[in-house]
């Protein structure tokens, strides 16, 4: 959950571009306003590893735009 529009995108944008990871970013009208989201879309063809990889980048990009974590 992100709760911003222009932020998801810009999370979206950082995870393609600098992780070459492609994560679709949910907004309005899809969700309602404040509920932002990134959209991840795993299949079977995803390894554990490349999971790993994904948190990874999503912690780096989370702590570069300052992003505070849910507990």
């Amino acid at each position: 959950m992100v709760g911003d529009a222009v932020l998801c995108k810009k999370l979206a944008d950082a995870l393609l571009n600098d992780h070459g990871m492609y994560v679709q970013p949910i907004n309005y009208p899809t969700v309602p306003r404040g509920t932002e989201r990134l959209r991840f879309t795993p299949s079977p063809a995803h390894s554990d590893a490349m999971m790993h990889v994904l948190v990874d980048a999503l912690n780096i990009v989370w702590d570069a735009h300052r992003l505070a974590r849910a507990a």
